[in-house]
């Protein structure tokens, strides 16, 4: 391990960390995780662009009365 975290520039934890995470997995497969984590983004923030707007209009709701 310490030689392939030299050869590519990283540390030893980074390896068996990425070891952990997609150990097992073939190219499809990662590149399926990263599709959805990637959709999971963007739905976090429009969830937390949503929010705001609601709250915004509570507010004004708030404010009229």
């Amino acid at each position: 391990m310490a030689e392939l975290s030299r050869e590519h520039n990283v540390s030893t934890a980074l390896i068996y960390r990425w070891r952990a995470k997609f150990g097992g997995m073939d190219a499809s497969l990662m590149k399926r995780m990263k599709e959805l984590e990637a959709e999971n983004a963007r739905f976090k923030k429009m969830y937390a662009e949503e929010r705001i707007k609601a709250e915004l209009r509570q507010e004004a709701l708030e404010g009229k009365l």
